[in-house]
């Protein structure tokens, strides 16, 4: 049987769905963000078979990060991934998705950063709905529906985490 590259590229991201979908059900930062990491690498993976270079370099960027915030929260690391995912952008450039990729990059890296798994939720909401439009007009089905599933299980994650609880604040505060 013989796959062809779209084919394979979308059950990439199948497999991605399901480390996107574990992610945001734990609480503790460090096992949300092992997630993250392997997603990214698959992703990436998936974007390189679509010809999509510059979401390709950010989400391989993206599993870079994730290693490095796996191991500090430093607002100097985080400022340097801030330019590397611009410069990657810059050099890729093709329009929209480009543009769409980066700001979906930014916020993905200020999440990544975060010493609270409150605020990286936040941040990765942000992402996420950046991604989306990303991935429709990308034109990867499962992509999208890779994003339309990791908000939902962020959105989850946060409700029972932060919502759920009496006396907790919600999403938009107290």
């Amino acid at each position: 049987m013989h796959l062809s590259p779209f084919l394979l590229s979308q059950l990439l991201v199948v497999v991605a769905i399901g480390f996107d979908l574990l992610s945001f059900q734990f609480k503790e930062r460090r096992r949300i963000i092992l997630c993250l990491m392997v997603s990214c690498l698959l992703i990436a993976a998936h974007f390189a078979l679509l010809g999509h270079r510059t979401a390709m370099g950010l989400a391989l960027l993206a599993a870079v990060r994730f290693v490095a915030s796996y191991h500090t929260t430093s607002k100097k690391v985080m400022a340097v991934f801030l330019g590397a995912a611009v410069a990657v952008a810059t050099l890729t450039f093709h329009g929209t998705l480009s543009v769409l990729g980066c700001i979906g990059a930014i916020f993905g890296t200020i999440g990544s950063f975060c010493k609270e798994d409150k605020q990286l939720r936040l941040n990765m909401l942000a992402a996420t709905s950046v991604w989306l439009a990303h991935n429709c007009l990308a034109g990867t089905p499962t992509a999208v529906l890779m994003e339309a599933l990791f908000l939902a299980s962020n959105l989850l994650g946060y409700y029972r985490f932060y919502c759920r609880r009496a006396g907790k604040p919600g999403l938009l505060g107290p």
